[in-house]
């Protein structure tokens, strides 16, 4: 008999007892005769069978006890990215309040990913909307279950989010630099969109896909232009949040016909290689130019110089999600939390 086919009715037939029976060895091995387990489990052994598939148990009682976390970057994101990192954590900490499982599902091969969404055994998912957002949502939705969205690139009220208000901390960075007389900045900026990297016009901003760098651009610029820095003075480099596309954007801020004394960065990956990448070129932060990134990553408070940041609650946020999807009643669950900016020594006052 081929061990792919081999089915509990087999094993029990082999042994010499009822389906029953065999099942409990398996589930309930303590209401069967020690000498009748051995056999059915001798038997089982010499068949190729391991045992019921706990995807069938877990599709009979309608729950997995997990929560999955999904998103189109690669399955290293969760482990290279500081702030995925920090989300991470929260995430945990709430399952394992819970006493709930987590799964990581890599939906980037896109052939895959509906399969991956669609097979995953889990409670809900966590959503990390960084890239192709609108498909995981809609493939979640066709499961039916919980979910709750982080970074959504569209706005959606149908959908349960979690998340911050990124034009406000934007002000934020983007105030405290003027009010130490900076007037002159550049800005490195996260993803517009899913293939682009280079310099980006207003218009570009204000078409891009992701709402995350087209809100933190706006607030930049927004609340710059309330000090009189006009946009078209503003450079702004859209990278691929990698140390190559930092030191492309550097060397597109820096080459133009004012060179700034402050930097926008739209996380703080970005800012701290930009760090890195200035003092390569023997320009020190924050002497020569002033640098403020956005998140507030553990990581921050201890590069050099430490880095003055936008700190959002990260792990709040993850646990917040895990919360909504185990303790929620099904309705839209969509919350805001605050941020706040951190100051630290890689900004001082325009010289």
């Amino acid at each position: 008999m081929a061990r792919d086919l081999v089915r509990l009715s087999d094993v029990a037939k082999a042994a010499g007892v009822s389906q029953g029976t065999a099942s409990n060895v398996f589930s309930r091995p303590d209401l069967v005769r020690p000498e009748v387990r051995e056999r059915v489990k001798e038997t089982a052994k010499k068949l190729g069978y391991a045992g019921p598939d706990p995807r069938g148990r877990l599709l009979r009682a309608g729950k997995s006890n997990a929560i999955g976390v999904a998103t189109a970057e690669p399955l290293s994101y969760f482990f290279e990215d500081p702030f995925a990192r920090l989300l991470m954590q929260g995430i945990s900490e709430a399952c394992d309040k819970h006493g709930a499982g987590l799964a990581l599902v890599s939906t980037q091969n896109e052939e895959r990913l509906a399969w991956n969404i669609q097979s995953a055994l889990v409670d809900g998912f966590v959503l990390l909307c960084i890239d192709n957002g609108e498909k995981l949502v809609e493939l979640t939705r066709e499961r039916q279950l919980p979910f709750v969205a982080l970074a959504l690139g569209k706005p959606d009220e149908t959908v349960s989010a979690i998340g911050i208000d990124d034009y406000a901390g934007a002000q934020l960075a983007a105030r405290h630099l003027a009010e130490l007389g900076h007037r002159r900045f550049g800005v490195l900026a996260l993803e517009l969109d899913e293939v682009h990297e280079g310099p980006v016009g207003e218009a570009q901003l204000a078409a891009a896909t992701y709402s995350t760098t087209r809100e933190r651009a706006t607030g930049y610029l927004e609340e710059l232009a309330l000090y009189g820095v006009e946009r078209d003075r503003i450079p702004v480099y859209e990278t691929r949040s990698t140390r190559d596309s930092v030191r492309r954007g550097l060397d597109h801020i820096l080459t133009g016909a004012e060179r700034p004394t402050a930097i926008l960065a739209m996380s703080d990956r970005v800012a701290m290689f930009a760090i890195e990448e200035l003092a390569a070129r023997g320009l020190r932060v924050p002497e020569d130019i002033s640098i403020v990134g956005f998140d507030g990553v553990p990581e921050a408070a201890t590069c050099i110089p430490p880095l003055t940041t936008v700190a959002q609650p990260i792990a709040e946020i993850g646990r917040r999600a895990v919360k909504a999807i185990l303790e929620g009643d099904g309705s839209v669950h969509r919350e805001t939390l605050p941020v706040e900016l951190i100051v630290r020594e890689s900004t001082r006052a325009a010289s």
